[in-house]
């Protein structure tokens, strides 16, 4: 199930979140496409070396940590405990300021995509759309006093960390993919569309904690089929995107779907416009990227346990798939 969420999730594209502020600051697809590749290379390999070395120290001198409560074990305390205990000072403040940086870096971003949500898409459209610049900056300001707010208050009546992200990853991811997925897919898909499935996935989100019991990724299915429903009855519901939009998006991004209608639009007008051809190509390549995000995953696992056999198997691996990627996927990048 979790591999199924996560090829809809990729499929979608960049989340609406820093990500997509991240792939929208390069200059050219092909800067896009060589950023997000190269997040994955320097990314996983030096968090996974950390989250081994912490693991193997917490299991091996777990009865040191001192983690006990009234209730039981708080395995919440194990990472805090293990840093704590078993890192020396110079080593210690360097984690802690990665940890901290890694911390700010997720914070400050989900929060200015928060604010450019609810500023611009609602207090600019639908509240006060002649705004003076000095407005727009106050309620730059009061939107992220009020989002930092609320979360902290949410955060007050959290069970643990893990609930939380059981509820993320399990449940709330649902509740976009849908609507992120038929954005890129389908020309019929409007604003209305994507709002109604937005809508519906996150209510039933929100909702299925009190109905239903154990993981809610187990649940995530129905959440999927809420949220798609959402998304056709939203679509139908309002007239299609105007045609000059959608001929310029198509024109431009050049998408896989279901597009006809527009291509033949666009074809009629620009007789050279060739259509993106490497479907076949592009999924070989997501293929072999996904094998490649496994293996520098589990590298820095085998190195620092020092599994011999594997860490050798894992290398051959990834360079036998960083040869072939360079060949179809990294060459033939576009502008």
């Amino acid at each position: 199930m979790m591999v199924f969420k996560g090829v809809l999730a990729s499929v979608a594209g960049p989340a609406p979140n820093y990500d997509m502020q991240k792939v929208l600051s390069t200059r050219s697809p092909k800067e896009a496409s060589k950023m997000t590749g190269f997040v994955s290379i320097i990314l996983l390999p030096i968090r996974y070396t950390m989250v081994i070395g912490l693991t193997v120290l917490g299991l091996l001198y777990y009865h040191r940590l001192n983690i006990s409560s009234p209730t039981g074990t708080d395995f919440e305390r194990v990472l805090p405990a293990t840093i704590n205990n078993f890192l020396p000072v110079g080593i210690l403040g360097l984690v802690l300021t990665g940890l901290l940086g890694a911390f700010m870096g997720t914070f400050s971003g989900t929060l200015n995509a928060a604010q450019a949500y609810i500023v611009n898409d609602i207090y600019l459209k639908y509240v006060n759309p002649n705004a003076s610049t000095r407005k727009i900056i106050s309620m730059n300001y009061l939107t992220g006093v009020v989002v930092v707010a609320v979360g902290v208050t949410l955060g007050f009546f959290a069970k643990d960390v893990n609930s939380i992200l059981q509820w993320i990853v399990g449940a709330l991811y649902g509740g976009y993919i849908a609507a992120n997925m038929l954005k890129w897919y389908w020309w019929r898909f409007n604003a209305n569309g994507f709002f109604w499935g937005m809508m519906a996935g996150i209510a039933a989100a929100l909702v299925f904690p009190f109905v239903f019991d154990g993981l809610p990724l187990y649940n995530w299915p129905l959440l999927f089929l809420i949220s798609i429903a959402g998304c056709f009855i939203g679509t139908w519901a309002a007239p299609p995107t105007d045609e000059k939009v959608l001929k310029k998006f198509y024109a431009t991004v050049r998408p896989w779907g279901f597009w006809k209608p527009i291509h033949e639009k666009v074809v009629a007008e620009v007789k050279e416009f060739q259509p993106n051809r490497r479907f076949r190509l592009d999924m070989f390549n997501v293929v072999l990227g996904i094998i490649a995000q496994l293996c520098l995953t589990i590298l820095p696992m085998y190195l620092i346990l020092w599994i011999r056999l594997p860490l050798m198997i894992t290398v051959i691996i990834l360079a036998i798939i960083v040869i072939v990627l360079k060949k179809t996927w990294w060459d033939k990048l576009e502008d």
